[in-house]
């Protein structure tokens, strides 16, 4: 049976690095604070003017160069972000230029922080009815200047960073075995900027406000992210004709250790099958998994024959989960 397998992994983080002893000289909050709530002790930041497409684009590059893969043969490329470059174009066309990737159609994808995997399961349903073989799949974002400093709920839970996977049609049990995708609309308010697209456009009255700035509901969302973490892990397990127990790598979206270490535990996965990079990285929201996953193969945590479980939860709400026999 013809698969989708993911040949290559890339990543990209900025070189600024503001650690928690940075926020604690801008902000009112502590090193103790932030770690005990989020996990996090450090994060990246896009320079001044780097955009999504200015990561996303090493961070295909980089794939490519792994999976040994010319841009030439590139048929789709699929962004998935919540801060493009512009409304219009899209960044992938704007990635697709920038790798010389000149046969392959460009399209993005927002989903919050289950972009990647929702990216990745129309990734996989291109290859598997035939009509790509090779689909490069982008996670990118750069979000954090576009946070309110002053706001310590939300602004030390971010980075800013991108990661990207190649997949090719391949016969063999090797690939993706399922994708699983849930929503539910009526926790849009739970995680929500509320100005800035058409419902409520930035104008001079509101520019700067609280309309323009991240709004999140945190208690509301964890308890949330813990039950639809579970719930998208075990409906995509069952997809594949798996369980839990044939779990060897979990790598979730990495939103709040916290978040992380609940869903595990629900899940029944000990701490050496979870891959967790938050303390480094921060939430970077769609590019979280991708630059995860990369870490994980390019450190020997993930091996020939594993099978590898991704997990997001996101606004929207959204929530999904992909399996893989690596």
């Amino acid at each position: 049976m013809q698969r989708a397998r993911i040949t290559g992994t890339g990543g990209f983080l900025p070189e600024t690095v503001w650690t928690n002893a940075k926020l604690e000289s801008i902000m009112d909050t502590s090193d103790e604070w932030i770690r005990k709530r989020t996990g996090i002790g450090q994060r990246h930041l896009a320079a001044a003017g780097e955009g999504s497409s200015d990561m996303g684009t090493p961070a295909a590059r980089d794939a490519l160069a792994h999976a040994g893969v010319a841009p030439e043969e590139v048929d789709l490329i699929i962004c998935c972000t919540t801060m493009p470059d512009y409304l219009f174009p899209a960044t992938a066309c704007l990635i697709q230029d920038r790798i010389g990737a000149r046969n392959a159609g460009a399209f993005d994808v927002n989903a919050a922080c289950s972009g990647f995997v929702c990216g990745l399961a129309s990734a996989n349903a291109y290859i598997r009815s035939g009509v790509y073989r090779t689909v490069v799949v982008v996670g990118a974002e750069s979000q954090t200047n576009r946070l309110n400093w002053e706001k310590r709920d939300t602004a030390v839970l971010f980075g800013d960073g991108a990661g990207a996977v190649v997949l090719q049609a391949e016969d063999g049990d090797r690939g993706i075995l399922s994708t699983f995708l849930g929503s539910d609309g009526s926790g849009g308010d739970l995680l929500i900027i509320p100005a800035g697209g058409s419902k409520a456009p930035v104008t001079k009255e509101n520019a700067g406000g609280p309309e323009c700035d991240i709004q999140m509901k945190g208690a509301e969302l964890f308890k949330q992210a813990t039950a639809l973490f579970e719930e998208a892990s075990t409906k995509a397990l069952e997809l594949a004709g798996l369980s839990l127990e044939d779990v060897d790598v979990f790598v979730p979206h990495q939103a709040n250790a916290r978040i992380i270490g609940a869903a595990a535990k629900r899940l029944g996965l000990p701490d050496e099958k979870v891959v967790m990079n938050i303390e480094r990285v921060a939430n970077t929201t769609s590019a979280s998994i991708p630059l995860a996953l990369h870490e994980a193969v390019a450190g020997g945590r993930v091996t020939e024959g594993d099978t590898v479980l991704l997990a997001s939860f996101g606004a929207g709400l959204t929530w999904g989960a992909a399996v893989i026999r690596w």
